[in-house]
């Protein structure tokens, strides 16, 4: 990887005073695991008191958390101190949402995934006392396996199946959970546990507003105040920017455009995987260890954690910790961001003049038509028919196609000249026996080859339908239900990812920090969708 550029390369880095106070003293509500228990915290994932670092962030405390840091301070250098034993008198860890069947279902998938939304349905009355779990006023659906919260972009494809399943109730209670969050927030978090809120993921709380909208729900005007203070929160600095210099989530380009891209507040290992993030800053001596954890930490808010996306060029036969300390998120400007903020802008503009605010729906059309000019100039690639991230300091479009390629697709946001050359793109490049590839290289990461991901065929086949693209969409969604059915048939599960081989060699996914998840939400969704 290359060295970041020096600082008259037009770097704009904020002053760090603010952000390490706000670390060290967040709200009491909000405080993390990692801010209550202190050393403890490190002791216990350090010694990999258990298997899965996200278990511990996760656990719910059996008393007042500064009385177990206490009690820990005071036993800790006692002779023969037990911290397996210490730890399991004083946390209860959360149960995984979903066990895998060990028998076939009686039912077929379409009535196997109507069964699976109340297993994996929770409400308010069951949130643990003063663990890491958000509130939440209305029940929600989790993705499945060890994720037993609410995530942001998971749930909107999870949605698109409770559509299909007829649970409009419950869709329309998970789009309030959603207003909420931002209302308290002032963004929707990662997902909904403390450790999360320092970042967020993919923005579609737009697209939840209008599903909700299509179902019967609450009219999508009643949700623009939200709409516009997640607009807010992507663009924050964005006015105080001279060219060259970013801020958070916002990058100004040298002509002036602005776009962005994924950020996280803090500069530290992930608590949920953070004997992982130590591994993978010590196998980059040569960089800032605060340096990696917060690119790691932004390419978590991608919700592509991780993929060659994010990287740079490992060194000759490096393994994966050594590929993966290379990663530099906040240098790329990606693809998928900036079509979902322009479908933001765009939808805010639209409501706003719904309700008769003419300056707002000018000041966002403005914004819409300006971030689809900087999208054109920056991120579509004529010579390789694509929309393609982009290396904001070195001004280059990165290597490789991904199938965020499509996002612009499924947002409006392509022309019908693009769209054309697009899925000549993604016919020759990412379409594979299984469905739409994530990217074309094969690595050691969940989000690289042999692997595919539900949402990724949705927004791809979703949007290749909208510009008239109906025989791509459709062999994508019929190679994507072969690959879900054949696995059901053969596993009796639905899976957080699959690898996209031949049918009926197709199975469930791997790489990554942690093993194949059952559930799966997003699985769930738009197979049940499609179905």
């Amino acid at each position: 990887m290359q060295n970041a550029p020096p600082a008259s390369a037009g770097i704009h880095t904020e002053p760090a005073g603010r952000h390490a106070a706000a670390e060290r003293h967040p709200p009491p509500d909000t405080h993390t695991p990692a801010d209550r228990y202190e050393e403890l915290f490190v002791a216990v994932q350090r010694e990999a008191v258990f298997a899965d670092s996200k278990t511990f962030p996760d656990c719910a405390p059996l008393g007042a958390p500064q009385e177990i840091l206490a009690a820990y301070r005071q036993a800790c250098t006692a002779p023969g101190f037990d911290l397996r034993s210490f730890v399991a008198t004083h946390f209860a860890p959360q149960r995984p949402a979903l066990a895998s069947q060990a028998e076939a279902p009686a039912q077929d998938l379409r009535h196997h995934i109507d069964r699976l939304w109340d297993e994996l349905t929770r409400h308010p009355d069951q949130h643990p006392h003063r663990g890491s779990l958000l509130a939440l006023p209305h029940p929600y659906v989790v993705p499945g396996g060890r994720f037993v919260e609410m995530y942001y972009w998971d749930s909107y494809f999870t949605m698109l199946g409770l559509a299909a399943s007829g649970r409009t109730q419950l869709l329309h209670a998970m789009t309030d959970n959603f207003a909420y969050l931002i209302e308290r927030f002032g963004h929707v978090p990662n997902g909904t546990r403390t450790y999360y809120l320092s970042r967020s993921q993919p923005p579609l709380f737009a697209c939840m507003v209008a599903l909700c909208e299509g179902c019967g729900g609450q009219g999508a005007l009643r949700y623009l105040p939200q709409l516009l203070r997640e607009h807010a929160f992507w663009m924050d600095g964005a006015q105080a920017l001279a060219p060259g210099q970013a801020h958070r989530r916002v990058v100004r380009l040298s002509d002036g455009a602005l776009l962005n891209r994924y950020w996280d507040e803090r500069a530290q290992p992930r608590e949920e995987a953070w004997r992982e993030d130590v591994a993978t800053a010590a196998a980059a001596p040569q960089r800032p260890a605060a340096e990696v954890f917060r690119d790691l930490r932004a390419a978590a808010e991608s919700g592509w954690d991780f993929s060659s996306r994010w990287l740079g060029t490992p060194p000759a036969g490096a393994g994966r910790l050594q590929a993966l300390a290379t990663i530099r998120t906040t240098r790329i400007l990606p693809v998928d961001l900036n079509a979902l903020l322009h479908q933001l802008e765009s939808r805010i503009a639209q409501l706003a003049a719904q309700a008769g605010d003419a300056a707002t729906a000018r000041r966002h059309q403005a914004l819409a038509g300006a971030r689809r000019a900087a999208m054109d100039r920056w991120l579509w690639n004529e010579e390789a028919g694509a929309w393609l991230d982009l290396d904001w300091p070195e001004q280059t479009p990165r290597r490789g196609l991904n199938a965020a390629t499509a996002t612009p697709l499924f947002t409006r946001t392509a022309s019908a000249a693009q769209a054309t050359r697009l899925a000549d793109t993604l016919a020759r490049r990412l379409l594979v026996p299984g469905g739409l590839a994530a990217t074309e290289q094969c690595s050691a990461e969940q989000w690289d080859r042999p692997n595919g991901w539900a949402p990724l065929q949705w927004m791809a086949a979703e949007g290749l339908a909208a510009y008239g693209c109906d025989a791509l969409a459709g062999e994508i969604r019929a190679r994507w239900l072969r690959t879900v059915d054949a696995v059901y048939q053969r596993e009796h599960r639905l899976v957080e990812k699959y690898a996209l081989h031949a049918h009926p060699e197709a199975s469930g996914g791997s790489g990554g920090e942690y093993p194949l998840q059952d559930g799966f939400g997003w699985t769930n969704g738009v197979t049940r969708q499609w179905l």
